[in-house]
């Protein structure tokens, strides 16, 4: 073992963050004084350790062969000092390619897309309301200002969808995955629109019912528990949104969901894709077993594309691109503030998810999103991933519409109407 202990305090020196780490059987390397400190119990985690296998290390602690002790942010600061390089795949050849593409069409039906959503979203109400703001947005907010705080950064995101599909009273506005209903009520409320939001996920359909129920919305806003393509072309929408939606598609879906949405969009009508991009330029997951961990605990069937594939679909499918904006930065200061909310209330979280699970089940999910959530917050600070929200219109030329000579669409070709007057 002395090869490997001498490979493990190599790394130890360069890291950026001074940690300790206890061997099985009970010995202690590294400084006195660490901020993390990380315990193996077997030589196989030590080993991964030492070969920068992000991956492994987590489904350790996932599993409870590896502790964590420390601030997620130390332990992720040491995360990206083990990496033997960047993580982002670039392998762009035929073969690869082609396999991606047949796990894609595998793992899409319509049965295993609405249980792929269930694993995640159906954890737990009560756990997600510990640690999202209020309204339970659970997607990248937008710090139009830098000292918002959570609550009043998704606020503002949620605006600034609204004011980008130029929201109108009347409007009728399709929220195709539409999680606790954030978007729905305040496009309602805010804007006055018929709204009708689409989700796989029976928490949250209940949820958002029950605050329509509340609210007296009855006549304006509904949820359906239905998949995009279940939904009936013959009804057409002025503005669709897609919030965090496109990643659950799969690569090989693409085409026939963007299709959908230029069926289900009225002639110069509007569409607002929001949802995490690739770093790298092909279709591969993320390396050093980061893609694996998330795939298997987190987001069965998630697949992450660059923009430039997504806005190619989008263009295929008839839509025009008018407008694109990249928040990266925004996602990793909302994913740092859902870890660090998750964070000050372990023990709350544990107690939640245990009525719905034993006791070994609640700790690997907690484990499990503490991991996630602070990754995927260092993945979007690294540019490893990003964030775009894409304006595309259905072009026509028939006219109508007070806009500028050619635009085809309700939207007017410049950015002012999508800023508040004050």
């Amino acid at each position: 073992m002395q090869p490997l202990i001498r490979a493990v305090e190599s790394k130890l020196a360069v890291l950026p963050v001074p940690v300790a780490l206890r061997l099985p059987g009970g010995r202690m390397i590294g400084p006195p004084r660490s901020k993390v400190t990380l315990g193996f119990s077997r030589w196989s985690s030590v080993a991964a350790f030492a070969a920068g296998k992000i991956g492994s290390i987590g489904e350790g602690f996932v599993e409870n062969r590896v502790q964590i002790e420390g601030h997620m942010r130390d332990v992720f600061a040491v995360a990206v000092g083990l990496l033997p390089g960047s993580p982002v795949a670039s392998n762009t050849s035929w073969w690869p390619a082609l396999l991606r593409r047949a796990r894609s069409l595998a793992a899409h039906s319509l049965e295993r897309d609405a249980e792929q959503i269930q694993f995640h979203y159906d954890v737990s109400d009560d756990f997600y309301t510990l640690w999202l703001d209020p309204r339970r947005v659970y997607s990248c907010a937008y710090y139009r200002e830098p000292d918002m705080t959570l609550a009043q950064a998704q606020e503002a995101k949620l605006d600034h969808i609204c004011r980008k599909l130029k929201l109108n009273a009347n409007d009728r506005f399709l929220d195709i995955g539409a999680g606790w209903g954030g978007l729905l009520m305040w496009a309602a409320e805010h804007y006055g629109v018929d709204a009708t939001g689409i989700t796989l996920s029976k928490n949250q359909q209940t949820y958002v019912q029950r605050l329509i129920n509340e609210r007296g919305l009855q006549n304006r806003v509904r949820i359906h528990l239905r998949d995009y393509r279940e939904m009936d072309v013959s009804v057409q929408f002025d503005k669709i949104a897609s919030i965090g939606m496109f990643e659950h598609v799969g690569h090989a879906y693409l085409g026939a969901y963007f299709s959908r949405i230029h069926q289900l969009l009225v002639p110069g009508g509007l569409v607002l894709n929001h949802g995490i991009t690739a770093g790298g330029l092909d279709a591969g997951q993320l390396g050093s077993g980061m893609g694996d961990f998330i795939e298997k605990y987190i987001f069965p069937g998630g697949e992450l594309l660059h923009v430039s594939h997504i806005l190619r679909e989008t263009a295929a499918a008839g839509l025009e691109m008018v407008d694109t904006e990249n928040l990266r930065p925004h996602y990793a200061r909302t994913l740092w503030a859902w870890s660090d909310a998750l964070e000050a209330n372990l023990d709350a979280a544990l107690q939640v998810l245990g009525q719905t699970a034993n006791a070994s089940r609640a700790e690997r999910v907690l484990r499990a999103y503490r991991l996630y959530l602070a990754g995927s917050a260092m993945s979007f600070e690294q540019a490893w991933v990003s964030l775009h929200q894409m304006l595309s219109a259905k072009p026509t030329t028939t006219g109508g519409f007070d806009m500028p000579k050619g635009a085809q669409s309700t939207y007017p070709f410049n950015r002012e109407y999508m800023y508040p007057k004050d």
